[in-house]
């Protein structure tokens, strides 16, 4: 089976290359170090499987990148990689297409299941984060319980929050809207708190749970 690994870490990427080109029934045609690269090599081999990353910055991550991979080239399979132990993040990447949910700190030996698993048209989720799918599936929709964006975000920082979770920097976000880097940083820390988000990451989801970005 044809496979891609997408890893901002060239030292990760090397090594999950080391471990799949040893199996006999696999070969990694092809890295990326981005969710952008991820689609036009994914573009141009056609692999089977693709191994992606969650979180890369400063470019496209691979919560974004998914949907999109998906929605063009259907016929291959995405198994996530990450160290997000986290329902959420799993629920929404499964929504996006993705087959596979593996943490980068399990065996080697769970990463190859994974890949066969998924190859041979299955699902595979680490076993830790099942009861959390379960959890998720037969909640009410979360949606419904959260704060409206548009009731508490200045429409400034509405036009900013999706460019944030695409990967934009400071700078280009200033220039693509004209205002000030200093602008820009204040926007940002300002939503973070109306949002009670943490990190990059967690925009990312709450940008694509609420429907911010479109694939």
């Amino acid at each position: 089976m044809k496979i891609i690994i997408a890893d901002d870490h060239a030292v990760v990427r090397s090594g999950f290359m080391h471990i799949l080109n040893y199996q006999n029934d696999m070969e990694v045609v092809a890295t990326a170090a981005d969710g952008l690269e991820a689609y036009d090599k994914v573009a141009k081999h056609r692999p089977d499987i693709l191994l992606m990353d969650l979180s890369m910055p400063p470019g496209e991550s691979g919560l974004i990148a998914t949907g999109k991979i998906k929605e063009d080239f259907p016929e291959t399979k995405v198994v996530i990689l990450t160290m997000y132990d986290d329902e959420e993040y799993l629920f929404h990447v499964l929504k996006n297409g993705a087959s596979g949910y593996v943490l980068k700190n399990s065996p080697d030996e769970e990463l190859v299941t994974a890949i066969r698993t998924v190859y041979d048209g299955g699902t595979y989720i680490h076993p830790s984060m099942a009861t959390s799918l379960v959890r998720q599936f037969v909640k009410k929709d979360f949606d419904e319980v959260e704060t409206d964006p548009y009731k508490i975000l200045s429409k400034r920082e509405i036009e900013i929050l999706p460019l944030v979770a695409k990967g934009y920097g400071n700078k280009e976000i200033a220039e693509m809207l004209y205002i000030s880097v200093k602008t820009v940083e204040a926007h940002k820390s300002k939503i973070m708190g109306k949002l009670n988000l943490k990190s990059r990451p967690e925009l990312v989801e709450y940008a694509l749970r609420k429907k911010f970005l479109n694939f």
